[in-house]
Formats: structure tokens, C-alpha cells, sequence
């Protein structure tokens, strides 16, 4: 098996980047899912709310900051703001979790008005202030604004059996699902389908990972990542028949990664397409009905 993709999304629910190689943080990707959109109360806004948030092109400038592209072109660049140059704080929410992010300027709060709503631009500056849900996780895990986890997994063999399960049930109103569909971080190619939901722990190039969670998928792999629209009902309905892990119709596996021994600091190591991946601790598959 080797890695055949990596993927990370700047802003959450915003457009995807697509590198050949990228370090590794014990709270994800490099860069990934550090800034979001916050609604007036703070909750997290993603495509399940407002599927336009895909259609923003994101681009990474010098010292975190970003610079954001609507699809009519119009253009902004945001600084990276932090509590320690005085930049307002938010207390922002992600499924239930509460924790700090420093608020973007102004100018970047009126340009998200114009091109998606009522929406704060925050950046989690310390990615150290969510921690991981402890019943998956041991102290001192932590994520960034992801939903839950630092990495997601997917697999190219899993994605060619659900297409061929969807064409085989609806032959006459089918699409091939691209992997976007699913923004994962890290896709695998090489097994068998359906294989990641019983790995427990893997190693991808010099880097190990603990296999945490299934991912439980939503109204956002419904979307077509590409034009912001909404394309029925698959993946979905054929997940709910033939694939639910703890009562979710459930695609992919969640991970967090394990410091390397002798390692400190932020950057635990570096991935790079191609790099091989094994199976060092193998389980029963996760159960559909969640015991």
C-alpha cells in the first residue's frame, strides 16, 4: 500500500489544497483547518450550512496569513491575527466543543458579508486550545478546527467498491464519485475495500498513527466540490445500506498521530506521496449499530 494523495483545507469547508509533501503536527496536516467561519453565536459554519464556502480559493502567504479568491475574482489577503499583537479574541464552538480563536480584521469579516454572510473569519493561533474527545483520545491530543480529529483517511479501493455498489442500484441515474467528495487528508491506495475499518494503528513513511474513529459522513459528500452544487442523494443512501459503522452511514477513518521517539518540538515529521503504508495493528471492524 502507499499514499496517493495529501490534502489540506487552509479554511474549514473551503477549497482544498493539493501538495506533494506536507510536515506533520500532533494536531494535523501543516496549515490545515487552522482558520474557520464562525456564525454570530460563534458556532462553526461549514458547507453543510452554505455550500458556497467550497467555491473560495484559498492560497497560503508568508507568516500565516491567507489570501482568499471568490469565484466573480474579487481578491482579499488576511494577516494571520494573534492575542499577543492585540487582535480581538472569539470564543467559537465545533460540535459542542468551546474553545479561544483570535478574530481576523474587519476588512476580511465585510468580504465574507459580500460573497457568503453573517460570518466572523477566526484563526486558531494556538492550536493547542481544543482537545481531542477523551473517549478517543488520551490527554494532551489535541486538533485543530477540523471536526474532530487531526487526519482523516480515505481509501481508493473503498471509494471504487461504493461507486461500483451505486451504479449497481441505480444504473440509470448514477455518477462516479470523485474522492473530493469526501476531503479527506491522506488517501491510501493498495487495499482491499473496506480494509481501514479494521486497522487500528498504521505507519505512513517514517510516521505512525493511531486509527481512532469511523467517519461518520454527511449532507457535504452530497456536494459536487468542484461547482458548489448539490447532487442528490448519493453518497448517502447507499452508505445508509451498505456501510454504517456505530449507526452513521460512515466513510474513511479518523487519526491521530503518535510523537516518533527522540522527536520534539511542533513538526513530528514530514509525508510525502508515495510513501509506503502498513498495517502495524490490525481489529475487528467497527460495528454498525455503535456497540
Amino acid at each position: 500500500m502507499h499514499l496517493t494523495g495529501l490534502h489540506v483545507y487552509p479554511v474549514k469547508s473551503m477549497y482544498r489544497l493539493s501538495p506533494d509533501s506536507s510536515a506533520v503536527h500532533p494536531w494535523g496536516l501543516a496549515g490545515d483547518r487552522r482558520w474557520m467561519l464562525a456564525d454570530p453565536t460563534g458556532r462553526f459554519v461549514s458547507q453543510r450550512e452554505n455550500a458556497a464556502l467550497g467555491q473560495i480559493r484559498v492560497r497560503p502567504l508568508p507568516d500565516g496569513a491567507l489570501a482568499l479568491t471568490a469565484p466573480d475574482g474579487s481578491r482579499i489577503e488576511v494577516a494571520a491575527p494573534a492575542v499577543t499583537t492585540g487582535d480581538p479574541v472569539a470564543e467559537v464552538e465545533v460540535w459542542g466543543t468551546r474553545f479561544r480563536a483570535v478574530e481576523a480584521a474587519k476588512e476580511a469579516h465585510l468580504w465574507i458579508g459580500e460573497h457568503l454572510g453573517d460570518y466572523r473569519l477566526v484563526h486558531l493561533d494556538d492550536p493547542r486550545a481544543r482537545p481531542v474527545d477523551p473517549e478517543y483520545g488520551e490527554p494532551g491530543d489535541t486538533v485543530s478546527m477540523a471536526d474532530g480529529f487531526p487526519l482523516l483517511l480515505t481509501t481508493t479501493a473503498s471509494l471504487e467498491r461504493l461507486n461500483e455498489l451505486i451504479a449497481a442500484e441505480h444504473p440509470d441515474a448514477h455518477e462516479t464519485l470523485p474522492m473530493e467528495r469526501f476531503r479527506p487528508n491522506v488517501v491510501v491506495g493498495g487495499s482491499e475495500p473496506w480494509a481501514e475499518d479494521g486497522w487500528r494503528r498504521i505507519r505512513i513513511g517514517a510516521l505512525t498513527f493511531k486509527v481512532v474513529k469511523p467517519c461518520g459522513r454527511c449532507v457535504v459528500t452530497t456536494t459536487d466540490q468542484e461547482s458548489g452544487e448539490r447532487r442528490g442523494p448519493e453518497p448517502l443512501r447507499t452508505l445508509a445500506r451498505h456501510h454504517k459503522l456505530m449507526r452513521r452511514a460512515a466513510f474513511g477513518q479518523n487519526l491521530i498521530p503518535e510523537r516518533p521517539a527522540g522527536v520534539e518540538g511542533d513538526v513530528l515529521g514530514t509525508l510525502l506521496v508515495g510513501d509506503d503504508v502498513e498495517v502495524l495493528e490490525d481489529g475487528a471492524h467497527w460495528p454498525a449499530d455503535g456497540r
